[in-house]
């Protein structure tokens, strides 16, 4: 296994193109590419095709320009979350694995032409505006959004701190477009907060699976250990609205609560390179050899904690992989609502001109070999946003994108075989009826229905999952 994820190359497991999707900063293995007869038909019409725009069309088009379109409509056909990165998309993105960068806040992929927001990111000015997942983009400043690349659309919103854009939203229930101002920021953000809920419990918020996530996770439990002198009673890991991020991150979270060598996912491709076994191991989540295993160090107690993991529709990717995990391992309880379903594996290759190719080499399964791909994690126990609320999310996700992946375990009743054979998972237990309290948050007392229920639960007060 070692050196695995340094073959696969830059390992993406964001839901989606958005102002922080995150990578895996390894080099790419150099490999032949396979070798097939061209087809030669397809290519004589692709040049007729050429010729016939280069020749015919109103205006003189580049040919740069011409190649450019071409390239990303072969990989934007091929499923939502692959994609041709020209120079800005690809600085862009290496940007975001730091965690800071310059922008609005939010996670955003192209449907039907218009730009969907998949989740805003916590303490952002998207955030603090009151963008809400499942809003529908349909204008940049004056510029509609209709016609518009994903590309084009994050680039425009990008921009200097300090400056504005005004974005008209499309919003379930609401019957008008809503238009907000927004003033672009540098985002600065640390993808874990531990937020102490009363002595011995705390919630603990991952926004993203970025490059620090796994030791700022395990330095955050030791400081909450230390605090407590030890006594622990339950954690809250809140994973909703987490689209996701980086692979070796969501191996490192998982490996912070599971034993050492349990396994957390396997991923099954058509190269070798996308065939992985990763398991609770620094191999399979330190950046490199000389890091400080920062799992080591964690209290004994991080791994038997009763724990409560909280998801919902915007839960993806490596939230899934997270969840799927702990939930298979029968480690913790799984609380919320149906996930996003992202059960794909994206590979950064880099390419000439400092240009790169996001594209799609694996799916990927929990330990007992499910595939969550347009499925999601069902929770063990359903609770909802707020006490009447018939969903948490506006209903899309992944099964909902066109030209989505299929769930291999959904071919003629067949099954994946797992890498392992752990025990099997819970059943879903009976929704929970309890009265919504109310938390303080940023200066203002809301609710927080579901992780009152994720306390409640820890405390003993609800019904146990089967």
């Amino acid at each position: 296994m070692s050196g695995q994820l340094k073959k696969v190359g830059l390992v993406v497991m964001g839901a989606v193109i958005g102002f922080a999707l995150t990578l895996n900063f390894s080099a790419v293995a150099e490999r032949p590419q396979p070798a097939g007869p061209l087809p030669i038909e397809e290519l004589r019409t692709f040049s007729e095709v050429f010729g016939r725009i280069k020749s015919d069309y109103v205006e003189p088009v580049e040919d740069k320009k011409l190649i450019k379109e071409a390239i990303t409509g072969m990989v934007a056909g091929l499923d939502p979350h692959s994609a041709y990165l020209d120079q800005d998309a690809y600085k862009e993105l290496q940007a975001g694995t730091q965690g800071e960068f310059g922008g609005l806040g939010i996670e955003v992929s192209m449907e039907d032409g218009l730009v969907r927001v998949v989740s805003p990111i916590d303490d952002t000015p998207a955030a603090r505006a009151g963008i809400k997942p499942g809003d529908l983009i349909i204008k940049l400043d004056d510029a509609a959004v209709k016609g518009m690349t994903l590309n084009d659309a994050v680039k425009h919103m990008r921009g200097k701190p300090d400056t504005q854009i005004t974005l008209t939203l499309l919003r379930k229930n609401e019957p008008k477009p809503l238009v907000v101002t927004l003033t672009r920021a540098v985002i600065k953000m640390k993808s874990v907060k531990l937020k102490e809920i009363e002595p011995g419990y705390a919630s603990i918020r991952i926004s993203q699976f970025q490059e620090h996530s796994g030791d700022d996770l395990a330095a955050a439990i030791e400081k909450f250990y230390k605090d407590n002198n030890g006594t622990v009673k339950g954690l809250v890991l809140d994973l909703r609205n987490d689209p996701g991020g980086l692979l070796n991150a969501a191996v490192g979270v998982s490996a912070a609560f599971l034993p050492r060598d349990a396994l957390v996912v396997y991923t099954e491709g058509r190269i070798p390179d996308a065939k992985m076994r990763l398991t609770v191991s620094p191999e399979n989540y330190l950046r490199g050899p000389s890091d400080v295993d920062y799992i080591a160090a964690l209290p004994a107690g991080a791994k038997k904690v009763p724990m409560v993991v909280l998801v919902n529709g915007g839960s993806a990717s490596a939230s899934e992989i997270v969840a799927g995990a702990l939930q298979d391992h029968h480690r913790a309880t799984i609380m919320g609502v149906q996930t996003f379903g992202k059960g794909s594996v994206q590979t950064i290759l880099p390419l000439s001109n400092n240009t790169a190719l996001k594209l799609t080499t694996a799916r990927y399964f929990t330990p007992n070999g499910r595939s969550i791909q347009a499925k999601g994690i069902a929770p063990d126990v359903v609770v909802h946003e707020d006490a009447d609320a018939v969903e948490s999310m506006l209903g899309i996700r992944e099964a909902d994108l066109e030209g989505h992946l299929s769930n291999p375990t959904d071919k003629k009743g067949e099954t994946a075989k797992p890498a392992s054979k752990p025990a099997a998972s819970p059943e879903p237990a009976v929704k929970p009826v309890h009265k919504p309290q109310t938390k303080l948050e940023d200066g203002k007392e809301k609710p927080d229905y579901q992780m009152d229920q994720a306390i409640a639960y820890l405390k003993g007060k609800l019904p146990k999952a089967n």
